[in-house]
């Protein structure tokens, strides 16, 4: 059934949950309080999302089997970093099933995104053009005719619109399958017409040492590994490590590594419930062998201490039982 909502979210764990379906991990890069708004419209076939978030971030995106994904920015704002390449405008960047990759925001950045199935799109593509229809097996970065482009984001942008106005509308069956059939039409003439850039063998060796690395490290959670155990991992040199992660994250694998467990302590400890979880506990489980150190660095991040994070936690506890 057609369906959709709008949420606001002002810590990074919340939202990380909401983006589940296609993130694997967020890690929040730049200092302030978090804010993001997301709005989810899932008809028929298609689920369309809306994004604004105003802290720089990197995110590790993975594509669920048998779906596109085809995303593009919306309005102004700092062009991303997705998959060691820096976005344009217009572009519209599509990610083919089980495809992974790392993208990174510098500030303020809004973006909307159209999810399809294969199947589906294939079948639409081919009915509309009149030949065959395929997808592209690795991620492309495609650039439509300027009204073709600006046709497909004007339609997301109305369902948004509508939905942000009048929610109960998009329930009405028929409206959701006339806004359905427009925008995967509008789709298909984006792929169908223009260019696009395919990932060089160079690009997709960078990747893959990347999608190794993070899931080395997600593996590892308990572990502060050093540069030459990840290096001896991934098979790959310490030179060649720190330029892929420079392109791709926008900082060090160490630095990456750090803010990583850092958020995964802050989501323990959200998380607590009142019992007899401790500060010293939780960064000792993700690996920060000093708490002193751990500490000040947890607060230049977060804003505020540990041990703040977990008395809150545990006052909203009390107040709940």
């Amino acid at each position: 059934m057609p369906r959709s909502i709008t949420s606001a979210f002002d810590e990074r764990e919340d939202f990380e949950a909401a983006l589940r379906a296609g993130c694997r991990g967020l890690v929040v890069t730049g200092r302030g309080q978090f804010r993001a708004q997301l709005t989810l419209v899932t008809l028929h076939r298609l689920r369309l999302s809306a994004v604004e978030e105003l802290l720089s971030r990197i995110a590790f995106v993975s594509v669920p089997a048998g779906m596109l994904i085809a995303t593009f920015l919306i309005g102004d704002g700092a062009c991303p970093v997705r998959g060691g390449v820096r976005a344009r405008r217009g572009e519209i960047l599509i990610l083919p099933p089980g495809e992974r990759l790392h993208v990174q925001t510098d500030g303020r950045h809004r973006w909307g995104s159209i999810w399809i199935p294969v199947e589906d799109l294939v079948e639409y593509g081919g009915a509309l053009t009149g030949t065959a229809f395929t997808v592209p097996p690795v991620v492309r970065r495609w650039y439509p005719p300027a009204s073709a482009g600006r046709h497909l984001r004007s339609l997301h942008a109305a369902v948004v619109r509508m939905v942000a106005r009048r929610p109960g509308l998009i329930v009405d069956a028929r409206a959701a399958h006339g806004l359905e059939q427009q925008l995967i039409h509008a789709l298909v003439e984006c792929l169908s017409a223009g260019s696009g850039d395919q990932s060089t063998p160079i690009e997709r060796q960078h990747q893959d040492i990347m999608v190794r690395f993070e899931r080395l490290i997600q593996a590892q959670p308990d572990r502060d590994l050093s540069t030459a155990e990840i290096c001896a991992a991934l098979d790959v040199s310490e030179r060649l490590l720190r330029r892929v992660c420079a392109q791709h994250l926008g900082m060090g694998p160490i630095a990456y590594d750090h803010l990583r467990r850092m958020s995964l302590v802050r989501r323990t400890l959200r998380r607590s419930d009142g019992g007899e979880a401790s500060v010293c506990a939780v960064a000792l489980r993700y690996g920060f062998r000093t708490l002193g150190r751990f500490t000040v660095n947890y607060r230049a991040v977060f804003g505020e201490s540990p041990h703040t994070t977990l008395r809150r936690a545990q006052d909203r506890s009390m107040i709940g039982s």
